[in-house]
């Protein structure tokens, strides 16, 4: 049983079809529940059924992240229809609000730049996981994993973001800790650059054919080595299947080291796909996205 947040499109959409293919009955959560409301493609809808055709059960359940009301009313349903969670993965964030504020310097940005990356990114994870944390007590064993980025080490995008990263990188380390007790594992994955429709959205094609993205102040990647939605997936079915998860807890993982560790591969077939930034104190080559 478990629930992903924000699971319309993107990696949310990813890790719920993973879960699905898993066996698992997934509630999905999102805004966008009419085809064509939102400009980039997808809807709750869409992912639950696509979790079915998958083997496993989709729930949609329309969530507004912002509105602390609807988010209890999600796991109200939980608890009614299902009695437990096993399984709460926080992914919802503003990812198409952000674009216009990539690479710009904190001066230079909105207020609302900070409000929206810490509201659905931060504290949208922290009320999901104040909601979610009785049900998951019922199963005794439960894992929580929040979906964060490299960002909370290294500078990416913005402040906003990577403060945003960071805190939720330390509220994963906080929360695992009080959850200790409770057989509840609490871990960050750190995806690296993923073709999403928004990313997707954003590429453009090279002279010599290739599909590139520019990131402001981070340079131009190309996607054809970048990672799937479902990797990220495939490293949350990972840790959800690894009896021995609690030895993980309060920690950040690259998913890429993830894949190294558990064995599994992307849909393609590879274990790694693009990594934007280089490691702390490397003088060069890749580091986790």
């Amino acid at each position: 049983m478990a629930l992903v947040t924000g699971a319309s499109r993107g990696i949310g959409k990813g890790i719920a079809m993973e879960l699905g293919a898993a066996g698992a009955t997934v509630y999905v959560t999102g805004r966008t529940v009419t085809p064509g409301e939102h400009p980039l493609p997808g809807t709750v809808g869409e992912t639950a059924a696509e979790i079915d055709a998958l083997g496993g059960r989709g729930v949609a359940v329309a969530c507004d992240h912002h509105v602390d009301g609807q988010v209890e009313a999600v796991f109200d349903q939980v608890q009614r229809e299902a009695g437990r969670l096993d399984v709460l993965v926080n992914n919802v964030f503003s990812s198409p609000a952000m674009v216009p504020w990539l690479g710009r310097p904190f001066w230079d940005l909105p207020i609302e730049a900070w409000d929206e990356t810490i509201d659905i990114g931060v504290r949208s994870h922290y009320v999901a996981s104040r909601f979610a944390a009785p049900l998951l007590f019922a199963t005794g064993r439960g894992l929580i994993v929040n979906v964060s980025s490299s960002g909370a080490i290294q500078h990416a995008h913005n402040v906003p973001y990577g403060v945003g990263k960071a805190a939720l990188d330390k509220m994963t380390a906080d929360t695992a800790h009080d959850l200790a007790d409770h057989g509840v594992a609490v871990v960050s994955v750190w995806p690296g650059l993923v073709r999403t429709e928004l990313v997707s959205m954003g590429a453009h094609e090279t002279d010599d054919g290739r599909l590139v993205i520019g990131l402001p102040g981070e340079g131009e990647f190309d996607l054809s080595s970048a990672e799937s939605p479902r990797f990220t997936g495939r490293a949350v079915v990972a840790l959800a299947s690894d009896p021995a998860v609690m030895t993980r807890t309060g920690r950040a993982f690259p998913v890429a080291d993830l894949a190294a560790d558990y064995g599994f591969t992307d849909v393609d077939g590879r274990a790694a796909g693009v990594q934007i930034r280089p490691e702390p104190g490397a003088d060069a080559g890749p580091g986790s996205g």
